[in-house]
Formats: structure tokens, sequence, C-alpha cells
């Protein structure tokens, strides 16, 4: 029985003997298969350490009342400086020092030049974004011809959800680059417009009053500031009004439109009030020929 145990005992004695055999090295450095494993478990686990630190640090932010965007991206930023330490010692214990990765930069950076322009720009743009906060997470914007909310913004790209319930991954460097309409920056309220014409024989103030009416009486409208009609122009075969009112619901500001159409037609109709279509006059000149 002690011999079995001495037999295994010297098993594991070379196993690990064998684990801690060095296979390479590097500027000095022994690597074994035992320091490897020991890296690659340091930077796991610095990972998992970063994922709870910085849900933990959003947590106290939320204690705190600090708005979700701001979180999101201290949360952000706490997470992913804890990932590049834990990297950063991983590689030390494989003996690659920060010195060794400068070197190691100036040659990448040839490489970014010729190939990774794109990842490299959308990456510095994340970074931007993060920092400044033009657009940050529950945002309703539309660039280009994406529209939706912001869901996540990642290092490379931004997560946009549309109100057709499809995600869109629209690059960091895009949303830096091109015109970006934010519909919540100024909060979560947005004025909408809603044109229409009437025939000219119809009475204007009774026409202000009646849209007036139909953009008070939806439950999203707010009342401060109230609901106004104007008149905007004298048209080709119509007067032309613009309805202008202010709506609590972003997100379906198409359908609150759409709602508001539906009770000026009920209103106008009830009141017997036209809404003209274009029309034209045709007139066809014959020319008639002579004797032959």
């Amino acid at each position: 029985m002690e011999q079995s145990m001495d037999s295994v005992l010297d098993q594991f004695k070379n196993f690990i003997f064998i684990l801690k055999e060095p296979i390479f090295q590097i500027n000095g450095t022994k690597i074994s298969i035992f320091s490897f494993v020991i890296s690659i478990s340091l930077f796991l686990i610095t990972v998992k350490v970063a994922r709870y630190i910085a849900k933990a640090t959003n947590a106290a932010l939320e204690k705190k009342e600090v708005d979700s965007g701001l979180r999101n991206s201290i949360e952000k930023f706490v997470r992913y400086i804890i990932i590049t330490l834990g990297m950063l010692f991983s590689l030390d214990n494989l003996g690659i020092s920060i010195n060794s990765l400068a070197a190691l930069s100036a040659v990448l950076m040839v490489g970014i030049g010729f190939g990774l322009q794109n990842i490299t720009q959308n990456f510095i743009s994340g970074i931007i974004l993060l920092i400044e906060r033009p657009v940050k997470v529950g945002d309703i914007i539309q660039v280009g011809e994406t529209s939706g909310r912001i869901v996540d913004i990642h290092v490379r790209s931004t997560m946009i959800q549309t109100r057709d319930d499809v995600t869109i991954m629209v690059p960091n460097s895009k949303l830096l680059s091109e015109d970006v309409i934010n519909d919540s920056y100024t909060g979560e309220r947005i004025r909408q417009h809603v044109k229409v014409g009437v025939a000219y024989s119809s009475d204007v103030n009774k026409v202000m009053s009646l849209l007036v009416q139909a953009a008070s009486m939806h439950p999203t409208v707010l009342q401060d500031p109230p609901p106004i009609a104007i008149f905007e122009n004298f048209g080709e075969s119509s007067l032309d009004f613009d309805l202008r009112f202010w709506s609590s619901d972003i997100w379906y500001m198409d359908r609150v439109a759409s709602d508001i159409r539906v009770e000026i037609m009920s209103l106008f109709r009830a009141q017997n009030i036209e809404i003209p279509f274009p029309q034209r006059d045709l007139h066809i000149k014959s020319e008639g020929k002579g004797p032959q």
C-alpha cells in the first residue's frame, strides 16, 4: 500500500515537473505550460471580476439616481480598465513587459495603417462616444436611413433597435461622421406637425379650432405647452394649415400623428369641411383643316 502511494506521489511529482519544464524563453523569462495556464487563468478571473465590479458600480450609481446613460458609460470604462490591467499582469507573467508591448505596438501600427483602419476608427469613435456622450443608451436617434432606440454602445459598434423590433449594428464612426438626429437629447417629449389643407370656402377660425380640438383629445399630447394651429399659406387648391403639438410618446410618434389625422377627418366630416384634392383643367385645342 505504501509502495503504491509512493508510486502515485512520484507520478504526480513528474507531472508537475513536466508542467514547469520551460518550453521557450521570452526576454530571458522561461515559459512553461504551468506559467501559461496561470496567465490564462489570471486573465479569465480578471474578466469575471471586472464584470462583477462594473455591475456593482452601476448599482451604486443607480442608488444615487445618476443618469442611466452616464451609469452605463462608467460601467463600461471600469470593466475595460480592469480587463486591461489583468491582461498586462497576465502578459507580465509570461515575460512580456510593457516595453516589449510598446515595441510590438509599433509593429502593429504598420498593420493597422494598411488593413485595420476601419476597426481602429470605430474603436476610437466608441471611446469618444462613451466620454462625450452625444448619444446614450435609451436615446431615440436617426442616422442615415436607420431610426430606432439605442440598446447598447460597444467599443466597435452601437446596437440600435428599430420600431420593427430589428436590431441593427451601426459602426461608431458613422455616429460621429454623419448627421445624427437625437429625438431624446433634450428630454422625453417631442414636437410634431400635422399638415392639412381645406377648401377655400371653409371657415378659417373653425378649421383652426377643430385642429386644436383633435390634438387635445389625444392622451399623449401635452397641454403645456398647448397645441396650436397655424394658417400657413394659400395653396393652389386649398388653404394650408399646420397643427403643432408636443407629445410625450417619442417612440410611437408616428402612431400619435396617425390617430390625430383620423380624428381630424372625423371632425371635418361632421362639420362639412372639405379636404380638397389637386384639380387641373385640361383644355384641348383642335386645329381644323381647310378644304383640299
